[in-house]
């Protein structure tokens, strides 16, 4: 079966997520994000401190420190101090939202998010759902590494 230019173009923003999320400092994991409006990508982001902290994401016992943003949340974020707005966008992110980033996501605009690997409690997806969001599942990009 042939992939449509839609899927041509998911993939290849997702790559780029995936390479973004190279540039996080947490060792956890390594999260990136682009949000795309009209074939323009309009932002990006990945899981990391806020400016001016340490670069370190996690504390002495190897836990996530309580204010490392996540990429998606950054990513929302650096538009929103921009000229640029989300609505209508596309957000690609190597990990699905959380139930909080995926507040952010629809308070945003953003109608369409694809993500690479599941975040194992899936109620962020289930609320971007509900808040009809379409979701896309695009796992297959880890072998394109």
């Amino acid at each position: 079966m042939k992939e449509s230019k839609q899927e041509k173009y998911d993939k290849a923003y997702l790559r780029m997520a995936q390479e973004w999320g190279k540039l996080s400092y947490c060792k956890r994991r390594q999260v990136g994000a682009i949000i795309v409006k009209d074939r323009m990508i309009i932002s990006d982001g990945y899981n990391g401190t806020p400016t001016g902290f340490e670069n370190f994401c996690e504390d002495d016992e190897g836990y996530t420190k309580w204010y490392v943003l996540h990429a998606e949340a950054n990513a929302i974020l650096k538009v929103a101090s921009s000229t640029q707005s989300c609505e209508g966008s596309t957000l690609y992110i190597t990990l699905s939202p959380c139930r909080e980033c995926s507040k952010l996501v629809h308070q945003a605009g953003i109608k369409r998010v694809v993500y690479q690997t599941a975040y194992k409690d899936d109620s962020g997806l289930k609320f971007l759902e509900r808040a009809g969001v379409e979701t896309v599942h695009l796992p297959v990009l880890e072998e394109m590494v």
